[in-house]
């Protein structure tokens, strides 16, 4: 009996007729990822900066332009982005730390996760995923499986920038590590709660308590740790 092989595709990001990134996914919702990563590394803020957005799941490839200059572009003529993500720089703008005093239980906290761990069909299908959902403080909005960690977080980002939502007072609720780079997008995108299956690294801990993110990780079963800015959990 042969077991599911996760699909795995190099897909090409180009920014104003400029070829900026090679991302190694699983080739869905392209439109989200190519808006997230470009949102991430600060060369859109706003859906008003997108003129046009163009994806070719055939050829692997999308195009996006912006009305006037992009606010960053890369300097770099590529950044060559792996799966694991660990290449990208994350935003050169400069990001207010967050200051929403929304809050969640901790029997929310054990409910998303738990929702999330079943109801990703690709992540339990093959093991070789991550899976990431965006929630306000009531219900699981959307979520998104890819090979990449950091993938998925940008989808999220392309998804809430394509549809007018804010996130100033959402949750991020992940599967896999926490790290800097996912610290940097998470921080990027004003989300103030950030849940996760698995354990954080020290530098991206530092990052959030300078965020004023709220990390809540290692979430199993019924237990859970809280690694920064506490005081949004009630217990």
């Amino acid at each position: 009996m042969s077991e599911p092989i996760v699909r795995e595709e190099p897909v090409e990001i180009f920014l104003n007729n400029r070829r900026v990134a090679t991302i190694a996914c699983t080739g869905v919702y392209l439109e989200e990822l190519a808006v997230g990563f470009l949102r991430s590394i600060g060369a859109i803020e706003t859906l008003k900066d997108i003129k046009k957005i163009t994806a070719d799941p055939e050829k692997l490839r999308v195009d996006v332009l912006t009305k006037d200059k992009a606010p960053s572009e890369p300097t770099s003529s590529e950044l060559f982005v792996l799966s694991s993500g660990a290449k990208t720089k994350g935003s050169k703008r400069k990001k207010d730390r967050i200051t929403s005093d929304i809050s969640i239980s901790s029997k929310k906290t054990i409910e998303f996760m738990e929702e999330l761990l079943s109801s990703s069909p690709l992540h339990k299908e093959t093991h070789g995923t991550h899976c990431s959902a965006l929630a306000d403080t009531e219900k699981i909005i959307v979520s998104r499986d890819d090979i990449g960690r950091h993938n998925t977080i940008d989808m999220l980002g392309g998804y809430a920038l394509l549809g007018g939502i804010d996130c100033s007072d959402k949750i991020s609720v992940k599967t896999g590590r926490v790290s800097s780079e996912i610290a940097e997008k998470v921080w990027v995108l004003g989300i103030p709660i950030m849940i996760s299956h698995s354990v954080p690294t020290s530098e991206a801990v530092g990052i959030l308590k300078d965020a004023g993110i709220t990390l809540i990780g290692h979430v199993r079963g019924r237990a859970f740790k809280v690694y920064s800015n506490e005081r949004r959990v009630r217990f």
